[in-house]
């Protein structure tokens, strides 16, 4: 059985996948994807959200490349798969039914 903090962690990782979904071009760089984790009750640190990036990128449901100091989050055929509920990645929540 997993923690809270798992069930936690696993949603933050859901909430990056749409997020990153919803954008024309399916990019978003770290400082914006940390207010939208802000914004669904993930009030997390930089380092943090940059860790769930690379666990991310590590199963292939994004790509990470950086400008400068800042890393820029690129959705996956494989995120949008799960974002799709085509597959399932493990250490990320699944989407709901009709969402």
């Amino acid at each position: 059985m997993s923690s809270f903090a798992d069930h936690l962690t696993h949603d933050a990782r859901l909430v990056i996948l749409r997020e990153l979904s919803a954008q024309t071009d399916n990019r978003l760089n770290e400082t914006l994807l940390t207010a939208v984790l802000d914004n669904f009750g993930h009030r997390r640190s930089r380092e943090w959200v940059r860790v769930q990036l690379r666990y991310l990128a590590d199963i292939g449901a994004i790509h990470i490349t950086e400008a400068g100091s800042v890393m820029i989050a690129e959705l996956r055929r494989g995120g949008q798969d799960h974002v799709e509920r085509r597959i399932v990645l493990e250490g990320v929540a699944r989407p709901s039914l009709g969402a």
